[in-house]
């Protein structure tokens, strides 16, 4: 199995999505909740993926995107294999 992280606030609906999806099809993952020092920590990951939103997943360290992107994955037929 692979390392899975998502970073979310606590009040952001994409990432409870995203969170609802990995969670039905049966994947650990590690939540990095930024809540407490958003700004900082949107910066930061901008710095590492471009992106200024949240959820930001990665799988193994490597940025595959936010909520849209994993459900897009998903009708790909795509996401279980860059899962598992």
């Amino acid at each position: 199995m692979k390392n899975v992280q998502i970073y979310t606030t606590t009040q952001c609906p994409f990432c409870v999505n995203a969170k609802r999806l990995l969670k039905a099809k049966g994947i650990e993952f590690e939540e990095i909740n930024i809540s407490d020092n958003e700004a900082y920590m949107i910066n930061e990951l901008a710095k590492r993926t471009g992106i200024y939103t949240v959820p930001q997943i990665f799988v193994n360290e490597e940025f595959i995107g936010g909520c849209d992107d994993l459900y897009k994955l998903e009708r790909q037929n795509k996401l279980d294999e860059i899962l598992k």
